[in-house]
């Protein structure tokens, strides 16, 4: 078929996402289009963490409704067989006296003030939860017990075999070239194989949305950043049981999880890379860069001063100037409904963004308002600035 009822560009976790959910919402002639293969790109690079918490609040509502549907994954998808391979060890992050307790602070209660559970630790209670880690200068500990992390590709493509069910039609190796036009308004896309019609189309091309500009003429600002993942293989074990940490008293703000096993994965929460364009090949990682990122991971995990790296890899984000998504329909061009700009947190908020820009895109009403994420912001200044400084916990 040439002409769909809807044409979602990019079949990552966000494209599988909004394909499913514009099928759950009735509209089954949908045409998803994936130059590669369905998850494969930044989404299989991604180390699945999920957390509620955020400094930005209009993160915490999209975050806490999509953790519902990961730890309800196989009835929302009506699937048995559907798996989000969530690990719920509970999130506990942590902060030293400074500029970043205050936002803590004030980001803990911000959950607490939408019903998420928070707990506050006291050192021996952090280290009850991770017996591995030193907790001696914390100034303010907060756990978030339903949380944990989960398998992005999997997730892509449970998302994808249940649209798959509801009659979605999937390409892959299909690389869009252009959007048509009738006048301001979109009608289809050019590809690499043939126009396809359709009055909506929904562009989640993650660091690719670039491309967008040369398409319509809207601005589209948007970085491709390169960030590297180590693993490490400790004399103590990283359990599954053991929580996620996050500490914002280190350097680079470091991200940890089970990696399972002896295994820690490990990565900088600060800026990354800056690329040229986008690139999702994998990039160098220095063994200056393995050096000093154990020496920041061996002042908070003493034992792991004697680890070994188990594996390294580098994943892409799309990086907006405030670090958070655009999302929703862009005025300037009709028929035209993006997600973008996710800067590492895409995969968190992926089932409630696949919702809300499903309905965008159906004229439907949202379920969170998109005006605080709409492309426009960035002409007004009203930014969605995180309090920790650049980085993906905004």
């Amino acid at each position: 078929m040439a002409t769909w009822d809807a044409i979602v560009i990019g079949a990552g976790v966000v494209g599988t996402s909004v394909a499913w959910n514009l099928a759950a919402l009735g509209q089954r002639r949908v045409l998803v289009l994936e130059r590669g293969q369905i998850g494969a790109g930044t989404t299989s690079q991604s180390s699945g963490i999920l957390r509620t918490h955020y400094s930005v609040v209009e993160n915490i509502e999209l975050a806490q409704r999509s953790w519902h549907s990961f730890e309800h994954f196989a009835e929302l998808l009506q699937d048995d067989d559907a798996s989000a391979g969530l690990v719920k060890c509970g999130y506990l992050i942590a902060v030293p006296d400074g500029p970043k307790l205050a936002p803590l602070r004030q980001a803990l209660a911000a959950q607490q003030a939408r019903g998420i559970p928070i707990q506050y630790l006291d050192a021996q209670q952090a280290t009850e939860r991770l017996p591995i880690c030193r907790f001696d200068d914390a100034a303010l500990i907060g756990f978030e017990p339903e949380a944990g992390f989960a398998d992005a590709y999997l997730v892509a493509t449970s998302y994808a075999r249940a649209a798959r069910r509801l009659g979605v039609r999937f390409m892959e190796g299909v690389a869009v070239q252009g959007l048509v036009r009738d006048g301001d308004r979109v009608t289809g896309v050019v590809t690499d194989a043939g126009v396809f019609h359709a009055p909506v189309v929904v562009s989640t091309q993650n660091m690719w949305a670039s491309e967008l500009h040369a398409w319509s003429g809207i601005h589209v600002p948007l970085a491709p950043e390169r960030h590297r993942v180590i693993a490490l293989e400790g004399p103590e074990a990283y359990s599954y049981q053991m929580p996620v940490y996050k500490d914002l008293g280190s350097p680079g703000m470091l991200y940890c999880r089970s990696y399972g096993g002896r295994q820690m994965l490990v990565s900088e929460g600060t800026a990354g890379e800056v690329l040229a364009g986008p690139d999702n090949e994998q990039g160098d990682v220095p063994m200056d860069y393995v050096a000093e990122l154990g020496e920041q991971v061996a002042e908070r995990f003493p034992s792991f001063a004697e680890a070994g790296l188990a594996s390294a890899w580098t994943g892409v984000y799309d990086v907006t100037p405030d670090w958070n998504p655009v999302l929703g329909s862009v005025p300037d061009v009709p028929g035209l409904v993006v997600g973008f700009g996710f800067s590492g947190h895409g995969f968190k908020l992926s089932p409630a963004v696949g919702r809300v820009l499903a309905q965008a895109a159906l004229g439907l009403p949202t379920d969170v308002s998109l005006a605080p994420y709409a492309l426009a912001r960035f002409r007004g200044g009203r930014l969605l600035q995180g309090a920790y400084g650049q980085g993906a916990v905004s």
